[in-house]
């Protein structure tokens, strides 16, 4: 059984950085892609970015290029996301997925229904 669980939200004050963990069990991740989304009470999930799990490919979506990172540590079985300057718009929850998604693959990875496994996510909440 996979389990994925997310940690290392918290209040934050804007401007300030935080880097979430989601711990990955359950079998081989070696083919699996793993992505953090975020989402706000009444709005859709939003995909963040995606690390190929063998490699280390990253994919990033556009609005959080420059502020945030993707990692994953093999040995640990954790992908990490770093939040850089935080903004107040950036309180939501933190949710990480994964799926197997073969090498082959040329679509988006911004699409929740993409994964199998997803986390119980991890509140970020950003103060002024």
């Amino acid at each position: 059984q996979v389990q994925l669980v997310e940690s290392g939200g918290g209040l934050v004050q804007a401007g300030d950085s935080l880097r979430l963990s989601c711990a990955a069990s359950g079998r081989s991740f070696s083919n699996y892609v793993m992505a953090w989304f975020r989402q706000v009470p009444g709005k859709e999930r939003e995909f963040l970015g995606a690390i190929r799990w063998s490699g280390g490919k990253t994919y990033l979506t556009d609005s959080v290029r420059g502020q945030v990172t993707i990692a994953r540590d093999n040995a640990e079985n954790t992908m990490y996301l770093e939040l850089n300057t935080l903004k107040l718009e950036n309180t939501a929850t933190y949710y990480c997925t994964g799926g197997p998604i073969p090498a082959t693959y040329t679509g988006t990875y911004r699409v929740p229904s993409l994964y199998l496994y997803w986390g119980q996510g991890t509140q970020v909440t950003v103060s002024s």
